[in-house]
């Protein structure tokens, strides 16, 4: 294939299965819509001194964000979505991070017992 292919096509598609980091956090946008914010802890492949990554997941969908009210930090979920790199001005100056953006989310396996009382804060509640 040569720099001139037309036929050259990309795909920005993720797939990640992992552990909740912690409770979800919903930001209000200036344009009316609910940003919500999640943490996923993922696996490593074995060998890697490092054995696991924390990412960012962010989310707009409603159904995405229902999934993830009846999701607690320690469950796995599997999330499909894209890759994303954002741009902001910190007072160190220009940053940016990477963060995935979730299309769907999917509660595989929950992290408590079965028949566990399910605690929930007054923010939760």
């Amino acid at each position: 294939m040569t720099d001139n292919d037309e036929s050259c096509e990309s795909d920005n598609h993720v797939f990640l299965r992992g552990r909740l980091a912690d409770v979800p956090v919903d930001k209000d946008l200036p344009s009316g819509d609910v940003l919500t914010v999640f943490r996923l802890t993922v696996s490593r492949p074995s060998g890697d001194r490092v054995r696991v990554d924390s990412l960012e997941c962010t989310t707009v969908r409603k159904r995405v964000r229902r999934t993830l009210e009846r999701a607690e930090p320690g469950d796995e979920v599997e999330v499909t979505g894209s890759l994303h790199r954002r741009f902001w001005r910190s007072p160190a100056g220009p940053a940016s991070r990477y963060a995935v953006t979730a299309e769907s989310v999917r509660l595989t396996r929950t992290g408590r017992r079965v028949g566990a009382a399910r605690a929930r804060t007054p923010a939760s509640a």
